[in-house]
């Protein structure tokens, strides 16, 4: 089914906003996108997701390989002990020490499931452990390469993309464009400039070859 997905504000990277802007959506690729009224009028028997915020093409997560395979994803049954953040470092160790595979790759489709909350659908990064691998490839997310990577990850891992992204430009996938793979995300804030200021948290649903696998609640 052909889907529409419609907000305030459309931002594709590489081209000029678009408000009152919407993306439609068929199989996994973009079919037109432009103004809402101008799409509607070519597919006017689209479903129609409208959205607050802004659009924008999803992002690209740099450090994936870290997060997956140097820190653990506690279960929600675990945050009264481990808490609900990633755990690195020291208390990664301690805890791998003592970990089998299933509680290993438990931790690894959560933090799959948690990248995805903060509107990533591209991670860099060669994924050589056979789990990791096997995850991300049932995820959906597309493994790219890991040139141009900002550099060694210092300091506590984070799931923002916009952490080493910094901007728009640099933390997206690529643009949105006619013809390409429908991964988007959409961000409840105003404008690109509230976006890169508030980050990836404003995330409420990622779109991932045209698939809504991520909608806040």
């Amino acid at each position: 089914m052909l889907t529409v997905h419609a907000a305030p504000l459309v931002l594709p990277v590489g081209a000029a906003a678009v408000a009152q802007g919407a993306v439609a959506v068929e199989g996994d690729r973009i079919v037109a996108l432009g103004p809402y009224d101008d799409v509607m009028a070519a597919h006017p028997a689209a479903r129609v997701r409208r959205w607050p915020g802004v659009i924008a093409p999803g992002l690209r997560q740099w450090h994936a390989v870290w997060l997956l395979t140097r820190c653990y994803h506690p279960d929600p049954r675990e945050a009264d002990e481990l808490g609900d953040r990633p755990l690195w470092g020291e208390e990664f160790e301690r805890l791998a020490a003592g970990m089998d595979a299933t509680r290993r790759a438990g931790s690894v489709r959560r933090g799959l499931q948690q990248m995805l909350r903060y509107g990533t659908t591209h991670l860099a990064g060669r994924f050589h452990d056979p789990a990791v691998r096997t995850a991300v490839a049932r995820s959906g997310l597309t493994e790219v390469s890991p040139v141009g990577a900002p550099g060694i990850l210092v300091g506590e891992p984070g799931l923002d993309p916009f952490t080493e992204g910094h901007d728009l430009p640099g933390s997206a996938h690529g643009p949105l464009i006619v013809g390409a793979r429908a991964d988007l995300a959409v961000f409840d804030v105003p404008d690109e400039a509230a976006l890169c200021a508030a980050g990836a948290a404003t995330c409420v649903a990622t779109v991932l070859g045209g698939r809504l696998v991520y909608r806040r609640r």
